[in-house]
């Protein structure tokens, strides 16, 4: 542990982010998982719908700089590209 008093609130600081960041990147991970899953399964509607899900929670993580800007539009394109290719 840190024996100067600003290397402890420091400390405090990055575990609080730690955990704020982790739960983030979580809600982003499974809204990619759910319109991966309609995409699979074929079913354009639904995959667009959560699309639109999916890039809110991208666009709302990378403004928290949790994600990276150029990353999170990659990410993006990538669904509505494999989307756009459905029948």
């Amino acid at each position: 542990m840190a024996n100067i008093k600003s290397a402890v609130k420091r400390a405090k600081q990055a575990d609080a982010n730690h955990l704020r960041n982790r739960s983030v990147k979580s809600s982003v991970l499974t809204a990619r998982k759910k319109v991966l899953e309609a995409i699979s399964t074929g079913n354009k509607e639904e995959a667009q719908k959560l699309y639109s899900a999916y890039s809110s929670k991208l666009d709302k993580a990378s403004k928290k700089g949790v994600v990276p800007k150029n990353n999170a539009n990659r990410k993006k394109s990538r669904v509505a590209l494999s989307i756009a290719k459905m029948a």
